[in-house]
Formats: C-alpha cells, sequence, structure tokens
C-alpha cells in the first residue's frame, strides 16, 4: 500500500500522472527514513530539514503538516504494509502536483506520498569483511550552494555515477564540485581521518545536508581526542587517508576499504558504530 495525501491506495492505483511536477522538472523533494518497531530514527531532524527545504525551494508549506502529522501518515503507511514490527525504509515524497510550465500554475498545493518496503538491520552494523572499492566521478560536478544540498529529485549526477561505478567495478564513487573539492559519495556524506584530525566537507562545497551527518559531528563533539573539521578535501588528501567513510541513515556508517592504489583500516568507524547505537537505545 502506498500513502496518497492521507489515502491508502494499492500499488496498481498508485500512479502518478505524466503531468505531475517532480515527474516533468524534478520540482519534488523528498526524505528516506529508517524505521524500527514504529521507531522513525531521527525524525526531527527529517522533519526540520524537510520543512527548509520546502522554504527554499519557496514551496507553500500547508498547514496540516506538522511533525505530528507526517508521522502518524508514516506509521499508517507502515501499518498497512505490516511492517510496523519490524525494520523498514520509508521514503516521503512531497511536490507541487500537476499544473504549469516551469512557473506553477498554483504554487499554493502541495502534495505527498509515502511509500515503504522492508528493511534487514534494525540497528547498524559493520561488515569487516565487506568491500568498498571506489574510485573519483569526474564526468560532471556539483556546483557549491544550498540548492545542490536539498534532498530533491533531481539526481542525474547521482545516476549516472552509479552507473560509471558498475560498469567499472566500483562500489561507490566520490563526486567533486566545480571547484574540484571531493564533497561526497554517491549515497552519503563522507568523512575523512588522519591521525587524530576527522574532516568532513562544509555544506558551502555544496555536500548535502546529511541527517547522519548531523548525528556524526554531534558524537565527534564529544570526543576529546579528535580534531573535527569542517573543510573541503582535496582530491590529493585521499590517498594519504588513515580511514575513509561514507554515511547516511540507512546504513549508517560504511567504511571505504579501497581507493585507487591506497587501502584503509575501519577501527575508528567501527568505534562509532557502537556509539552511535547506544545513542539510538538511549532514544528508544
Amino acid at each position: 500500500m502506498v500513502n496518497f495525501n492521507g489515502t491508502l491506495l494499492s500499488q496498481n492505483e498508485a500512479k502518478l500522472t505524466v503531468q505531475n511536477r517532480g515527474y516533468k522538472y524534478g520540482d519534488a523533494l523528498f526524505e528516506t527514513l529508517k524505521v524500527v518497531n514504529g521507531k522513525i530514527f531521527f525524525w526531527e531532524d527529517h522533519y526540520f530539514r524537510l520543512m527548509s527545504s520546502m522554504r527554499i525551494l519557496r514551496m507553500d508549506i500547508p498547514m496540516n503538516f506538522t511533525m505530528e502529522f507526517l508521522e502518524s501518515e508514516i506509521l499508517k503507511t507502515l501499518e498497512s504494509n505490516n511492517l510496523s514490527q519490524t525494520s523498514a525504509r520509508v521514503r516521503l515524497n512531497v511536490d507541487r502536483g500537476e499544473g504549469g510550465k516551469y512557473l506553477p500554475s498554483d504554487d499554493t498545493k502541495v502534495y505527498f506520498n509515502i511509500s515503504v518496503e522492508s528493511h534487514d538491520n534494525p540497528f547498524y552494523t559493520i561488515d569487516t569483511n565487506a568491500k568498498c572499492i571506489v574510485d573519483l566521478y569526474k564526468d560532471y560536478f556539483i556546483a557549491p550552494g544550498l540548492l545542490s544540498g536539498l534532498k530533491s529529485n533531481n539526481k542525474a549526477i547521482q545516476v549516472m555515477g552509479s552507473i560509471y561505478a558498475k560498469e567499472n567495478d566500483f562500489d561507490n564513487c566520490l563526486v567533486l564540485n566545480t571547484n574540484k573539492s571531493v564533497i561526497e559519495a554517491l549515497n552519503g556524506n563522507l568523512f575523512l581521518i588522519k591521525g587524530d584530525t576527522i574532516k568532513t566537507p562544509p555544506l558551502e562545497d555544496g555536500c548535502l545536508k546529511g541527517v547522519m551527518r548531523k548525528q556524526i559531528l554531534e558524537l565527534l563533539a564529544k570526543d576529546p581526542n579528535v580534531i573535527v573539521e569542517e573543510a573541503s578535501i582535496s582530491p590529493f588528501e585521499l590517498q594519504k587517508a588513515d580511514e575513509l567513510f561514507i554515511t547516511n541513515v540507512i546504513k549508517g556508517i560504511v567504511p571505504i576499504t579501497k581507493y585507487r592504489k591506497k587501502e584503509y583500516r575501519s577501527d575508528f568507524a567501527q568505534s562509532l558504530v557502537a556509539k552511535l547505537n547506544a545513542k539510538l537505545r538511549l532514544l528508544s
């Protein structure tokens, strides 16, 4: 079952038309959520990122789009799919419906839809035997700025980068901005460890304003043994790093095991996952 503006529909009934602005122009935003036993991980952060993104795109936020309302709609959708008591992946999408060309015919209308699917792991883990071999994706670049950091339906670089990775037997790719700084992976934020310094690109460089990125920065801020920098990362720094890892809400922390000829360990990433799970237990 799929939730269309509060109405539960079967997959066959839930059809977007070719006039939908999210389909025609990418005039849409989405949040990818991890839910375990009816508990939405970091829901407040997701909600406020969505509201902030809607304001940036000049979407008129409906009065009923409260945190409580959208949460209840997510849980209703999970229940209708028998996923209330297990681990699930949720996509919450908002768009301006139909009508108009680039200029919406009615920019006061905003619609939402929610789709769900089962997900294997309730908590975050790192498989120490898993490989994550990456390369730079250099065919196209992301422009620095707020729009690049939105979780919008405009994901052409991520799509083409994923195809490039598959064609060349990579597990992921790192993306560059127009200043040739490394800003993120195809599906998450990037962290670099060198000695006692941990770097992640600043939002101004064009990286996603990741919810898991925020959680990791909060955990690192409590560690007196590390220095945390939100600073641009040059491609030359990658092979000098001790560890590299990718973060997103679904997988948590994914250590990069190899970039070109350099192989990396994952000791710090594993310790960080333990702290992340401990934080989740306190919140649940």
